[in-house]
């Protein structure tokens, strides 16, 4: 069977037309040349050069041969190039698992300017997990943990669950309840307010009710949209409660769109994880996740 590479190193000795020069070309030896050439003439039966002790004369057969396989010879030099560069330029691309929330508030401020390409993933947590323990996500950012050990979790903020209301709701008596620490009252005042929520804030509710008021139930929201963004922004400078982690608060309290009326009785407070894969691959890519994150972390706060 015929190698390819015979024929790679017929054209370089054809065109530089000594071993010597063609071996540098090459990075190969003289004698893996000479056996190259040596073998190709065996296999098509003819002679190619003529040797001298300074040059390499290429023979009639050799000339056919030449004018035969150049132009595919260079098509596949032209693909090699090709290939390798884009091999060297290629992005490695990182999976991340978050909630939608921390994508719109950390990532897309700054999702130009990671050297990688990302693909953001949005789900459950445990099903964020599942598909990082698979193999399917790279990073997974998440305020829960299942115990896996495959897995490594580094904690890196806090966020208090915070009672607001928008701008234009009249929190005079809620206040007043507070201050006096009415609680059975306060919880009676609250179940008469219109509130806001989302599938992803259900289990703020549960455990608000429950920290403060001691009840398994939780009073039903009136509007369920599709994330705590879209809640700040249906209440900001309306009328409605709502529950929202501390991080996104911070503009709209900036605006006046929003005021904090409780941090809770009992806090409500939820610990944010890295969770990636043991001996990961991709350090150096986490690190930059991380470099940002924190970056954005200290200016919120």
């Amino acid at each position: 069977m015929i190698h390819l590479e015979w024929y790679r190193t017929f054209k370089t000795v054809y065109e530089l037309g000594n071993l010597t020069k063609a071996s540098e070309e090459l990075f190969s030896s003289q004698p893996g040349v000479s056996l190259h050439i040596s073998s190709l003439e065996s296999y098509i039966g003819y002679k190619l050069f003529e040797r001298t002790s300074r040059k390499m004369i290429p023979t009639e057969r050799a000339i056919i041969l030449y004018d035969y396989i150049i132009d595919a010879i260079k098509r596949l030099e032209k693909a090699e190039q090709h290939f390798k560069k884009t091999g060297i330029k290629d992005r490695i691309t990182v999976s991340i698992g978050m909630c939608s929330e921390v994508f719109q508030t950390f990532f897309e401020p700054h999702i130009g300017e990671f050297d990688f390409d990302i693909i953001a993933h949005f789900g459950e947590y445990p099903q964020l997990l599942k598909e990082l323990n698979e193999g399917i996500l790279d990073i997974v950012i998440t305020p829960e943990k299942i115990e896996n050990p495959y897995l490594e979790y580094t904690s890196f903020f806090k966020q208090k669950i915070l009672l607001v209301a928008g701008s234009k709701t009249d929190t005079k008596n809620i206040e007043s309840l507070i201050d006096t620490k009415n609680w059975k009252e306060l919880e009676e005042e609250l179940k008469t307010q219109i509130w806001y929520s989302s599938s992803n804030v259900m289990g703020f509710l549960k455990r608000f009710w429950a920290h403060n008021f001691n009840k398994k139930r939780y009073n039903k929201p009136n509007y369920l949209v599709p994330n705590m963004i879209s809640i700040l922004r249906c209440i900001s400078h309306k009328n409605g409660l709502a529950l929202i982690p501390s991080f996104l608060c911070k503009n709209q309290l900036a605006t006046g769109g929003i005021k904090i009326l409780w941090e809770g009785n009992k806090e409500v407070e939820d610990i944010f994880y890295y969770a990636i894969k043991k001996q990961t691959k991709l350090a150096t890519e986490v690190l930059q996740i991380k470099t940002m994150l924190a970056k954005e972390i200290n200016r919120i706060n």
